[in-house]
């Protein structure tokens, strides 16, 4: 038993590592011209099995997966079972923009978590997840003859880079084998920076550097509960319901400018500013959500997420309302999502994919903010699978997520997507009685 802690505590805080480097080292967590609005590309929350059942997961109750998404999920497990999960995500994106054309991938952890029992029909969770993510790169040239007649070519380039994580203890019990409620606690940290140059060729005129360099920090509460009510045979119906508290954030904000000449280097300006005096906020955000499902034989759900991003503070806010030639507005996201799972056989002896699980799903969602008054919206469908693995429920979960976000009309940019996830389900008895002859 103790070198199995010790094996799990040394995996944990690998993985926490790497979590925590990958936020700091520069490299993009992902990459979107739209993460540059606001506090970046809010993240899809879940795990593989999560994002292969197109997003769903404040109505699901399922012993074999660890389900972050309710705090109430997390008593949906065998009493005295150990559950971590951890999982990796490959993103390949195509953009254009009139007849402009590119295209980039991106490699990154995207969570780590472990669950424990505390007594029969209560348990707990911890882990580490991304909340948001900035990473763009963008590069122009001036066009303007008279412009370039006077001062010589001149050369744009802007890029940002970072993350937000957030890091969450939870816990949950259940009443009368129906009602199950949970509670998690929050706390975002994270580094995001966004610079701009402005490079001359006549050595003459001084280069500008400018940008903000952003320290976030802040904490939060969300509650969970899920009613299960049975409609014959094992057949049953879950309502479940999220509410997450919006939140100051803090931190700092550092703007700069510099003005470079040869190797003199001025400072034009330099302030740093405190977060949690600006009135910046994190929107709160409310759940819904309803599934129906058979035994452990197949599964359906429906959920609808809203979040208020209105009273935020981003629309003027330095580093926030990077915004060029569009009008930034933030606004009321919304989501909908759908997912099925089928079993053919959970207990099959003879064919192994007949035990594995099978998922697809589908979502649209409104993001936090509008450009000149376009909503940007995202939508795609989800495939996966978990295959089996060793003992009790261990498996390797495979999704994959195909989608869109917004379209080429009014000027925007349509990003075409492939997303590809794999998850690790790893699971172990604790507290075991073993008989000897």
């Amino acid at each position: 038993m103790i070198r199995k802690i010790e094996k799990l505590i040394i995996l944990a805080v690998f993985l926490v590592i790497s979590v925590c480097v990958s936020a700091q080292d520069g490299t993009y967590g992902a990459y979107s011209p739209y993460s540059i609005y606001g506090i970046g590309d809010i993240s899809k929350e879940g795990t593989a099995f999560n994002k292969s059942m197109g997003g769903t997961g404040i109505a699901t109750r399922n012993r074999r997966f660890i389900n972050y998404l309710n705090p109430a999920a997390v008593t949906a497990r065998d009493t005295l079972s150990f559950m971590a999960d951890f999982g990796l995500v490959q993103k390949n994106t195509l953009y254009r923009q009139g007849d402009l054309r590119s295209a980039n991938n991106t490699f990154n952890i995207y969570n780590f978590i472990l669950s424990f029992p505390i007594y029969r029909s209560s348990a707990f969770m911890v882990g580490i997840t991304p909340y948001s993510d900035v990473g763009y790169d963008f590069s122009s040239v001036e066009t303007d003859p008279e412009i370039i007649g006077n001062t010589g070519n001149i050369s744009y380039d802007s890029y940002g880079t970072g993350s937000v994580y957030q890091a969450f203890f939870g816990a949950g019990v259940t009443f009368w084998k129906k009602l199950s409620v949970g509670a998690e606690a929050i706390y975002y940290f994270g580094n995001i920076d966004k610079i701009t140059n402005m490079n001359y060729s006549d050595d003459s005129y001084r280069s500008l550097n400018s940008g903000n360099e952003l320290m976030v920090r802040g904490t939060t509460g969300k509650f969970g509960l899920q009613y299960e009510q049975k409609l014959g045979g094992d057949v049953s119906m879950i309502i479940g319901a999220t509410y997450k508290l919006g939140t100051d954030m803090r931190g700092y904000s550092k703007s700069f400018r510099y003005a470079n000449q040869s190797s003199v280097t001025d400072s034009l300006r330099y302030t740093v500013d405190t977060l949690g005096a600006s009135g910046l906020k994190f929107g709160d955000e409310i759940g819904l959500g309803i599934s129906v499902k058979k035994g452990e034989k197949w599964s359906a759900e429906f959920n609808y997420l809203r979040s208020d991003w209105r009273k935020s503070g981003f629309d003027n806010a330095q580093g926030f309302a990077v915004s060029g030639n569009s009008v930034f507005s933030s606004t009321v996201s919304q989501s909908f999502r759908a997912g099925f799972e089928i079993v053919p056989n959970r207990n099959d002896i003879r064919y192994y994919f007949k035990r594995c699980s099978y998922r697809f799903g589908a979502y649209y969602d409104q993001a936090y903010y509008k450009l000149d008054g376009n909503n940007v919206n995202s939508m795609g469908i989800t495939l996966g699978m978990t295959l089996p693995v060793f003992e009790l429920y261990n498996g390797i979960s495979l999704g994959v997520d195909i989608g869109q976000r917004s379209s080429t009309r009014n000027n925007m940019i349509r990003e075409r997507y492939a997303m590809f996830v794999v998850g690790f389900n790893i699971h172990d008895l604790w507290f075991r009685k073993f008989q000897y002859d």
